[in-house]
């Protein structure tokens, strides 16, 4: 029993020790064996995917080369071999045409492809499981089969390979497109240097003649942030009339009587302020106390076309007053360059009466005895303005060499002819010869021999020049001002054409303006030879202004077929005559036979340079710029330098340098010619 019952224990030991072990195996088979079964089904399924991918592109790529040939068969009739060959040729280039291809080559890199990525995530997670042997495998294997190209899937762009006559046919074209690219921006930068030159020599024709402290090339003006205070007050000011005529008309009267009583306050304020520093303390108050009154405007009675329209009526207003102010500005500053300051008319007056007070053995001036010696240096001075000749005779002889051998021959008027002599008597230039004449006392120049004399005593003239349309107001007599100036009626002013009836016994006589300057000795003006020609002058031409179509009528056939209208003119004021050529080519009978011809005006308007470029025409030696320059009485932008190295300047213009309209910075060279502390002078007022 004993022994029954130990084998059934044994026989029941081992039927535990089996029944225990099979979860065992199943924990084993359930972690080892089935991911290795997994893993290589999948590998066998990727292997076959790949295989069957493989298969369908070949199939495909047969499928395409069928269809082509079909697509030739079709062509062939229908197009000739020189088209075919240029279609074959492009598709050789570019690869055969498919949506694919397209899609794959001709993107630009902004576009995203679809399903690219996708792709290439997936490569490379297979790549990771995959033995190294698959994946080189993979990598070897092209994932475009068509064309020429071999390309690679890296980090979702699409790398090609080109043989090396297409990478030079495409960097040819790229070459060509960059060299028309250039071409077109050095067009355009041709282009812009034209505008822009083309606009600077518009600017110079711009008349920038501006009168005193009021010039716009005051330095303030230079600087876009100064006087800013003014220019806001000014606008709050405009802006303020605006909103009162709209309150007005939306009866809004208290809104409209506070803006009035700013208004009011900003005007009192401003005043004359031409800049911030002008401005009193209480400016910027009255400012930020119109500003909040306009704020409160702008938030009751804004309207935005209203507004428009009150502004744009305004700008109308104001255009037609500044059209106004220039004209009369015109007008009075025409006015101003013909007249003669108190002072200068009273040092004339003084000088007359003194004059005539002394006896006749002490109105005559030494060395009378040079002035026809033609070995002496000779200057020619037409003039009625006793300060201005003044200027002339000393800046001459204070820059002379030798100053003995200089004689000025002045000739005046009846009215100031005794003024001119006292001055030079009391001041007699140095050890240099003067002498004054009367223009009225010359009996030979009457109205039978000078032509001008005799058409500025016919009817005509008199209604041309007195009359003038009779206007009514400053701005409508503007235009005709012109005609009135009395320089046009003085034979002081065309005495330059009789030069050698006047010095009948000179060689060479040196023409002077009243209104010049002269800095430097100019016996070197002797010396210069004319080469035959009777006048020698500074030319005036500057592109195409101081032509002579500038000054003659080109319309009129005498002018036409005798003239260039393109040639260069030349400037009054500084002029070496040569007498002996003028006498003989007889330049006053040519200028008589012009005048002549001239009598209905026809050729020309006014003044003595058109007759004097049509006489001289053909007649004139042009000398160094830098013996005259020009056009300190209406030029405000010559060079500092031009005028310093210049041996005359001229004050051609309207702004003479003894009228208060002339250019402060130009004066200095005038007055300082000038004896101020003359008794004279001290007497009538004259001062810098």
């Amino acid at each position: 029993m004993a022994l029954k019952r130990g084998t059934s224990g044994l026989g029941i030991q081992r039927n535990r020790s089996a029944g225990s072990s099979f979860p065992i195996l199943v924990l084993i088979f359930c972690s080892f064996l089935a991911p290795l079964i997994f893993f290589v089904g999948r590998g066998l399924y990727t292997s076959t995917s790949l295989d069957g991918d493989d298969f369908s592109t070949t199939s495909s790529k047969r499928d395409l080369d069928w269809r082509e040939r079909l697509a030739l068969q079709q062509i062939k009739p229908l197009l000739t071999k020189e088209v075919i060959d240029v279609i074959k040729a492009s598709t050789d280039d570019l690869g055969p045409l498919s949506l694919d291809s397209f899609r794959k080559n001709n993107l630009s890199a902004s576009w995203k492809f679809v399903g690219r990525e996708t792709i290439a995530k997936k490569i490379g997670a297979d790549a990771k499981v995959n033995k190294p042997s698959q994946i080189a495998d993979t990598d070897s294997k092209p994932e475009i089969t068509r064309g020429k190209r071999d390309g690679s899937v890296d980090g979702g762009h699409s790398q090609f390979l080109d043989s090396p006559a297409k990478l030079a046919r495409r960097q040819l074209r790229e070459r060509k497109r960059e060299k028309r690219a250039a071409d077109i921006v050095k067009r355009d930068d041709d282009v812009s240097v034209k505008l822009e030159n083309a606009a600077i020599e518009r600017s110079k024709s711009v008349d920038s003649s501006v009168l005193g402290k009021y010039s716009v090339w005051r330095k303030e003006n230079e600087n876009d942030n100064s006087d800013s205070t003014v220019r806001l007050m000014r606008d709050q000011m405009i802006m303020a009339r605006v909103y009162i005529s709209i309150a007005t008309m939306k009866n809004k009267l208290d809104l409209a009587h506070d803006l009035q009583t700013r208004l009011k306050e900003s005007q009192r304020a401003l005043g004359d302020a031409g800049s911030d520093a002008d401005l009193t303390r209480s400016a910027h108050e009255k400012m930020k106390a119109m500003g909040q009154v306009l704020s409160k405007a702008r938030e009751q009675v804004y309207d935005c076309k209203l507004v428009t329209t009150k502004l744009r009526a305004m700008l109308q207003s104001a255009d037609e007053q500044v059209r106004s102010l220039k004209r009369q500005s015109t007008f009075l500053s025409q006015l101003a360059a013909k007249t003669i300051p108190n002072g200068i008319h009273c040092l004339s007056m003084r000088l007359t009466i003194d004059y005539y007070l002394l006896p006749p053995e002490k109105r005559k001036f030494p060395r009378s005895e040079n002035l026809e010696n033609p070995d002496l240096f000779h200057y020619a001075l037409f003039s009625d303005n006793v300060l201005a000749a003044s200027v002339v005779v000393n800046s001459t002889i204070v820059n002379a060499k030798e100053p003995e051998k200089h004689v000025f021959h002045l000739v005046s008027d009846k009215l100031n002819f005794g003024a001119m002599n006292m001055w030079f008597l009391l001041n007699p230039p140095g050890k240099a010869t003067i002498h004054v004449e009367n223009v009225d006392e010359f009996k030979w120049l009457n109205s039978s021999y000078c032509p001008v004399l005799r058409q500025l005593e016919s009817a005509a003239m008199k209604e041309y020049y007195f009359k003038a349309a009779h206007p009514n107001t400053l701005s409508a007599g503007s235009s005709n001002l012109k005609y009135r100036n009395p320089k046009y009626l003085s034979m002081l002013n065309h005495l330059r054409f009789y030069l050698p009836q006047v010095y009948p016994k000179l060689n060479k006589i040196l023409f002077l303006d009243d209104d010049i300057v002269v800095q430097k000795d100019l016996t070197g003006l002797w010396l210069v030879d004319l080469h035959g020609k009777v006048n020698g002058a500074v030319e005036t031409c500057g592109q195409s202004f101081h032509r002579f179509d500038k000054y003659l009528n080109f319309s009129n056939p005498h002018i036409a077929r005798n003239f260039d209208p393109n040639a260069c003119g030349w400037a009054y004021g500084m002029n070496m005559f040569d007498l002996k050529e003028w006498k003989k080519r007889d330049i006053t009978g040519i200028y008589h036979k012009w005048q002549n011809m001239n009598e209905d005006r026809v050729l020309w308007k006014l003044g003595t340079l058109p007759p004097g470029l049509i006489t001289f025409y053909g007649l004139t030696h042009p000398l160094e710029k830098s013996w005259h320059v020009l056009g300190l009485g209406y030029n405000p932008s010559i060079d500092r330098s031009d005028i310093e190295n210049a041996a005359v300047v001229h004050y051609n213009g309207n702004m003479k340098p003894w009228l208060e309209l002339a250019m402060t910075k130009y004066r200095p060279y005038w007055t300082k010619y000038i004896k101020f502390d003359h008794p004279y002078m001290r007497s009538c007022k004259l001062s810098e």
